[in-house]
């Protein structure tokens, strides 16, 4: 029996509430492997504007170890509203292979494919589907689209950040320090070997993970039942060597002059309570950056802001929308 629910945000055209089964694949949307540039097999997701005209094309990305299927609640309800959604599991993770021999470690022994693959996807929905075009990621997706402004690799209308990897947590190291450790331990080592045992960062026995992402026991168990059904998809915890890129990519971001350089209009979702990454580097983003707006969130947010509890969630979905309807306005 296909679970449901029912959310105050997704209605159908006569205003009435409309339910959602975050458990299948939309109706209409397509999941396909495409080759990247060097052949790489990527996982897409792309799910064509409906009638009347379309109000434009957005690029979705998850974070470090996501899968597009946890989603799919807001694809429906960006979709709903005109776009052209689309997204792809970066690869190493999700249905997009693996780049390391342990399949449930996330590897990468740099992050430079990853904004190739970002730039070479957004370029092509450029050239093949309407506009604008804009890119709503999320943590390590954030992290990936802030850094392919910075290089210039691609051009949206607009993007939006949502609790994105600019910094991680590190305590009781400093970001600089923890990089340090990071990349000694990558020499004293297989640098693809686990950081740690389980989950997004080290923890205590016990302790919960769903804690870190999200108070919304339905959306976090959505993500437990799409790993059950597609074990194939499910990672563990990143490499040695992911760390020691991930501390050293984050940190060139904010090396004197690069945030400066980005024009793009922006907007940046912070929850100050995040436990994965550093709401301080976001906050000081926000300040650098020269055309970009910045949402806060309380102790009612963990790190998943997209799929927290209602009141967060359509909090930042209706952020979401006045900033693209002000910055990159349906043609």
């Amino acid at each position: 029996m296909p679970y449901e629910t029912v959310t105050k945000d997704m209605t159908d055209a006569s205003g009435e509430f409309a339910v959602i089964d975050r458990r299948v694949v939309p109706q209409g949307a397509a999941i396909r492997i495409e080759a990247a540039r060097d052949g790489w097999p990527l996982r897409v997701f792309d799910w064509p504007a409906g009638p009347p005209a379309p109000r434009g094309t957005l690029l979705f990305e998850g974070g470090r170890g996501d899968i597009m299927e946890k989603y799919f609640e807001s694809f429906v309800y960006w979709h709903r509203r005109g776009w052209r959604v689309c997204s792809f599991d970066w690869r190493g993770q999700g249905g997009s292979g693996r780049l390391g021999a342990d399949p449930k470690v996330g590897h990468a022994d740099d992050f430079g494919p990853w904004i190739d693959d970002l730039a070479d996807r957004f370029a092509e929905l450029q050239r093949t589907s309407p506009g604008p075009h804009v890119i709503v990621a999320h943590s390590m997706g954030g992290h990936l689209a802030l850094r392919a402004l910075i290089e210039k690799r691609i051009s949206p209308a607009a993007a939006v950040l949502v609790a994105p990897m600019l910094g991680l947590q590190s305590a009781p190291f400093t970001p600089a320090m923890a990089e340090k450790v990071a990349r000694f331990m990558t020499r004293i080592g297989d640098p693809a070997r686990a950081a740690w045992k389980s989950n997004e960062r080290p923890a205590p026995p016990g302790a919960s993970r769903r804690a870190f992402l999200t108070h919304s026991a339905e959306r976090y168990e959505d993500e437990l039942w799409w790993k059950v059904e597609k074990p194939e998809l499910a990672l563990g915890p990143p490499s040695w060597k992911w760390l020691a890129v991930a501390y050293r990519s984050t940190l060139d971001s904010f090396l004197p002059g690069r945030l400066e350089t980005v024009d793009t209009p922006l907007l940046l979702l912070c929850a100050d309570r995040d436990k994965l990454v550093r709401p301080a580097s976001i906050i000081e983003a926000a300040g650098r950056l020269p055309n970009a707006e910045l949402l806060r969130f309380g102790a009612e947010s963990a790190h998943e802001i997209l799929r927290e509890v209602d009141p967060v969630r359509d909090r930042a979905l209706g952020a979401i929308d006045d900033f693209l309807d002000r910055h990159a306005p349906a043609g």
